[in-house]
């Protein structure tokens, strides 16, 4: 496949991976006016994993994207609200310790399946830019055009363009070719999550105290908590329970080879891991699916120095090259060192332990740095750089 690369904007884009992040940004280079193609290793798109929650800043981006409203009837517009999250010991009669504070009226997120964000996006994009059933096994520069790259697919054919971002997941054949042919930094965090999606009614019924219509809460306890949140107008309760091994560092050892990362378990090994917890977790886990999802956390490690190799991008955001990695990849990082610092905290592994009365000092301050950045800023940073490069012509 060699679309022609003719158009106003003089190129052309492809990105490989279908999910939430390719998708969109398909969407965004669609309304801008770019030439995308969009390459899908499944038959059709669709997530896996159950709920996610959308904070206040993502709500924010999807609304300057024209898609908030088509996301918001897939699921109930009484979803969008102020969602501060409030951390609960994890044993004993489940003592709420903090609360992370709405200090603006306008922090508002949602709850939501993943297949159901997704299906909301699918509308937005051209069908016929989509291809699927194209699992993309190596990049390189084309033969005929050094200028330009060439994909290859598992089934035999091949895609010439200008421009490759990859959204195709922690696996990414794309991030392998931005690393030089070799890709290492993929590891095993020695966490391990179980996933379950629960009628809320059927909880109640068993005696379950904790609110989560008011607020998404999370259990705290040794090496392992329980983040648990409404979807579906609070008609499901998406359940994540994580339990990590702190003693092995990350990057040291990894799964065996051929080990599956995702597998069904038995519901048994879930209340076996985390016994001794108190009534409400208890409950949660008794009504988690008789063969609950296990995922094996893996993760990019070290993190990497550049997004980009040339015409070719991993992708959070999309941008012009060299500037997206240069704006976008520090606070990328940032989140990803603050997300796992969290998760020790919750495990009673942060600054206080497991001294849960003060584990809310710990975390003061952590929300407002991801909740309030303003997608703007970087996208008026990356242009103040372009012009500094002179990427632009000037006028007059």
């Amino acid at each position: 496949m060699n679309p022609s690369a003719s158009s106003p904007k003089g190129f052309q884009v492809s990105i490989v991976g279908g999910g939430v992040c390719g998708l969109a940004c398909a969407i965004a280079l669609e309304k801008a006016g770019v030439p995308v193609q969009l390459f899908e290793a499944a038959a059709a798109f669709g997530e896996i994993g159950a709920g996610i929650g959308i904070g206040p800043n993502a709500v924010r981006v999807l609304r300057y994207m024209g898609l908030l409203d088509a996301v918001l009837q897939k699921c109930n517009p009484g979803d969008l609200k102020p969602r501060g999250f409030v951390y609960r010991t994890g044993t004993g009669e489940h003592e709420a310790v903090y609360t992370v504070p709405v200090e603006d009226p306008n922090d508002f997120g949602i709850g939501i399946h993943r297949a159901t964000f997704l299906d909301a996006l699918v509308n937005f994009v051209n069908p016929d830019v989509c291809h699927f059933n194209k699992r993309c096994v190596s990049v390189t520069q084309s033969p005929d055009n050094p200028q330009r790259i060439l994909l290859q697919f598992l089934d035999g054919s091949t895609h010439e363009t200008d421009v490759v971002l990859g959204a195709d997941g922690i696996k990414s054949s794309i991030r392998k070719f931005v690393l030089g042919g070799t890709d290492e930094s993929i590891a095993f965090s020695h966490t391990v999550a179980y996933r379950g999606l629960i009628p809320y009614d059927q909880l109640q019924a068993a005696g379950f105290k904790t609110d989560l219509t008011v607020a998404p809460a999370c259990f705290m306890g040794p090496s392992k908590h329980i983040i648990s949140f409404t979807i579906k107008n609070n008609e499901i309760v998406n359940v994540v329970a994580f339990s990590a091994n702190y003693k092995t560092p990350i990057g040291t050892e990894n799964l065996p080879d051929g080990a599956a990362w995702v597998e069904q378990v038995s519901r048994d090994e879930v209340q076996k891991v985390y016994e001794g917890m108190g009534p409400d977790v208890k409950i949660l886990l008794d009504h988690m699916p008789e063969r609950p999802s296990k995922w094996s956390i893996h993760v990019v490690h070290p993190p990497l120095e550049s997004y980009v190799k040339g015409r070719v991008a991993v992708l959070g955001d999309a941008a012009v090259l060299q500037v997206y990695s240069q704006i976008r990849r520090p606070r990328a990082q940032m989140v990803w060192e603050r997300s796992y610092l969290m998760g020790r905290i919750y495990d009673g592994h942060g600054p206080h332990g497991m001294d849960w009365a003060k584990t809310g000092e710990d975390m003061d301050g952590m929300f407002p740095s991801v909740w309030h950045h303003d997608a703007n800023d970087d996208v008026e940073a990356a242009f103040a750089l372009l012009r500094e490069r002179g990427a632009f012509p000037r006028v007059g």
